[in-house]
């Protein structure tokens, strides 16, 4: 099979033709180097098209730029690779048959010269010389080990035993170093140092990246962070003005209540009763401010309030018992908030008896417990609050709403 590489014998470096090979050769000073079949990787990223010949340089520009993804187009991109004479004594060979009287002239082809000390030691082998000629010529007068890996590589090539033929002005005699060491040393440095470079700039060019993402992500928090104070000023206004209103009705009911023992007395006393009209003026206009208000459906919030004061008009005379049912109200639903997890603190049994005694036997405790989510199951027996209907806006309000019917003095006295 005829080669698609040439292999590196001293680091083990896949090379695609005979012009990489050299300049390899001119970096690391390496000088074995013979024909593979082994196909030279050719990795491509999906994401911005950079080749990669190597595993591991497909790992370093993963580490480098974050892209993963990499088709693997080696088999479309192989090909056998050419040893030929270089490009440059081609040209040479053309330019000179192309100068004449304009025809194609022939041009004259010979033998290449080739090292004779190795060509001796492969004929000592037993090799024809027109064998050992072809395999010193293609594998460069590299050594004698790259001349015998060439010849067993191609021992069936029907040409192996023709003599190879260069035309004869490229015949300069066994291909010598373009540079010298210290060229060669000055030319790795420049490589070195531009690949410095260009990996610092990827670096930097990355490290821009970073920064605009990490400001982006920023920005998003920031006005989350407002959207949510937003809120929550609007929800401690909303329970201010409510609170302020509860306390308001709570006042005019007082009032009402101190002017009927008022009149009560006046009654008792034979007193003339006050003139009603002049009692309340400002009456009608509150009638004709409230009759102006649009009619909506009840929050599930206000249908709360409206159920513990509920709760404690149906239980007024007593007082310790109503502050006790909210405290135990209280008490589920911080638990829920805190341990939503925990099966326990989301089931009552209903014939539990400090159940009874605290929350079921008081008209309207069930029902709070409902509005907050509860439902009754296993025919009634219990009260269970699946793991889906927890709803934590609810259960902080329902906190909410507890917390001011225990500390409000005037709550649910309308």
């Amino acid at each position: 099979m005829a080669g698609v590489s040439l292999k590196c014998g001293d680091c083990g470096a896949l090379l695609k033709s005979v012009e990489e090979a050299q300049e390899h050769a001119e970096l690391t000073s390496h000088s074995n180097f013979a024909e593979s079949t082994e196909a030279v990787l050719n990795l491509v990223c999906t994401t911005c098209s950079k080749p990669c010949r190597s595993k591991t340089e497909s790992d370093l520009h993963t580490k480098r730029t974050g892209h993963t993804e990499f088709v693997d187009k080696t088999m479309e991109t192989v090909k056998p690779i050419s040893l030929e004479a270089p490009k440059a004594a081609m040209e040479i060979a053309n330019h000179d048959g192309s100068s004449g009287s304009g025809d194609a002239a022939e041009v004259e082809m010979v033998v290449p010269d080739v090292d004779k000390n190795i060509l001796l030691e492969l004929e000592a082998m037993a090799f024809p010389k027109a064998r050992a000629t072809r395999a010193l010529h293609y594998s460069g007068n590299a050594s004698l080990e790259a001349a015998v890996n060439w010849v067993v590589e191609h021992e069936n090539d029907p040409d192996v035993d023709e003599m190879p033929k260069v035309p004869a002005n490229s015949n300069a005699g066994p291909p010598k170093p373009a540079l010298t060491p210290e060229e060669v040393k000055i030319k790795a440095q420049e490589l070195r140092e531009r690949a410095r470079k260009k990996k610092e700039e990827e670096e930097k060019r990355m490290e821009r990246e970073r920064e605009k993402e990490r400001i982006r992500i920023g920005k998003e928090l920031l006005e989350a962070k407002r959207i949510e104070e937003d809120n929550e000023r609007k929800r401690i206004i909303l329970l201010r003005k409510a609170e302020k209103e509860e306390e308001r009705r709570a006042r005019e009911k007082i009032r009402q209540k101190v002017e009927e023992d008022k009149a009560e007395r006046r009654r008792k006393l034979g007193l003339p009763a006050e003139d009603p009209a002049a009692a309340k003026p400002s009456v009608p206009v509150v009638e004709e401010k409230k009759s102006s208000l649009p009619i909506r459906p009840a929050t599930k919030t206000e249908k709360m309030r409206e159920c513990l004061r509920s709760l404690k008009q149906a239980h007024k005379e007593e007082d310790a018992k109503v502050k006790r049912a909210f405290q135990t109200l209280l008490t589920y639903m911080g638990n829920v908030a805190k341990n939503p997890d925990e099966e326990k603190f989301r089931k009552i049994r209903l014939t539990n008896q400090t159940f009874q005694e605290r929350v079921g036997s008081l008209r309207g405790g069930i029902e709070f417990m409902e509005l907050c989510g509860f439902e009754k199951m296993e025919g009634g027996e219990f009260l269970f609050l699946p793991m889906d209907k927890i709803d934590p806006a609810v259960i902080n309000s329902a906190g909410t709403e507890l917390n001011s019917a225990i500390n409000n003095p005037f709550f649910g006295v309308l």
